[in-house]
């Protein structure tokens, strides 16, 4: 089986500062790195890192080359990346010492992805494989659409949020994840409770409190209780949490153990500073000690 990915690829530029800043506030900050990110390409490698096979749809622009040749390193199938016209998107990523952060975002390249692009991809999947697709691209509800028609198991990833985008997709969405302010805002525009949602599963992040699990075919839910480690950064932690979720459920796991799998790479994920180039791989998340 294999993950198929509708994913976007940025350039992260993730900056020190003492704290985040405020409306109309210049603050100088104390670092800069550079790392390869976008809500894509982390659940990309995180997935490649978990041991499945992940096919990564997506686009950059002539300035991106680099972005590609690392998805490749990481064991990610970049065959479906193309490279058109318009720039590589990239984030702006403000980071306080506490470990949260600030992020401005330019799509970029990740929002002119072509329906003919998308198909031609998804014509080489096979009935039963999984389709992840997050709101940092276009062309989702065409490939949620065309997922179901293939036989394809659809998830969607909602951030980052927009009520609108969630509901367009939802008729053909078999898995989704959201976390708890996403939750509550869907369920203020939908009128429905994440159990109660038309998803056979959901899942619902809780950040340091963990995360709780919904089977809507059988009104089963149960809770996560999160790992108890010292955040320096909580960029893309949500991102890992996905990759390894999904391929837990690609490698055949049980609900329980995927997520369970899930929670200690996203634990290890908030102790380094960085995205995609910094996501533990399997033997990090068995070995480590949390």
């Amino acid at each position: 089986m294999a993950i198929w990915n509708l994913g976007s690829i940025n350039a992260d530029m993730v900056y020190a500062v003492p704290h985040l800043p405020g409306p109309g506030e210049t603050l100088a900050a104390q670092e800069l790195s550079q790392f390869l990110g976008g809500k894509g390409a982390n659940m990309s490698v995180a997935g490649a890192r978990a041991g499945s096979h992940v096919h990564h749809i997506g686009a950059v622009g002539a300035d991106g080359h680099w972005a590609v040749e690392r998805l490749t390193e990481y064991g990610v199938d970049t065959r479906h990346i193309a490279e058109l016209s318009v720039p590589t998107g990239h984030a702006i990523i403000a980071v306080d010492a506490a470990g949260e952060n600030q992020i401005l975002l330019y799509p970029g390249a990740n929002q002119a992805i072509s329906t003919d692009q998308l198909g031609q991809a998804l014509s080489q999947a096979e009935t039963g494989d999984i389709l992840i697709l997050q709101n940092e691209t276009n062309c989702q509800v065409e490939a949620a659409k065309l997922g179901r028609e293939l036989g394809l198991k659809v998830c969607y990833a909602a951030a980052p949020f927009d009520a609108d985008a969630v509901q367009s997709v939802l008729p053909y969405l078999d898995f989704l994840i959201v976390n708890e302010v996403e939750a509550t805002q869907l369920e203020i525009a939908s009128g429905l409770p994440a159990a109660k949602l038309p998803v056979a599963q959901v899942i619902v992040t809780l950040g340091a409190e963990g995360a709780r699990f919904f089977d809507t075919n059988t009104d089963e839910a149960q809770d996560f209780p999160a790992f108890q480690v010292d955040a320096v950064d909580t960029t893309g932690a949500g991102d890992t949490f996905t990759g390894y979720v999904l391929a837990g459920m690609d490698r055949g796991m049980p609900m329980a153990q995927a997520i369970s799998q899930a929670m200690r790479a996203a634990a290890i994920m908030v102790t380094r500073r960085g995205t995609a180039d910094v996501i533990p791989d399997l033997k990090d998340v068995r070995e480590t000690k949390l």
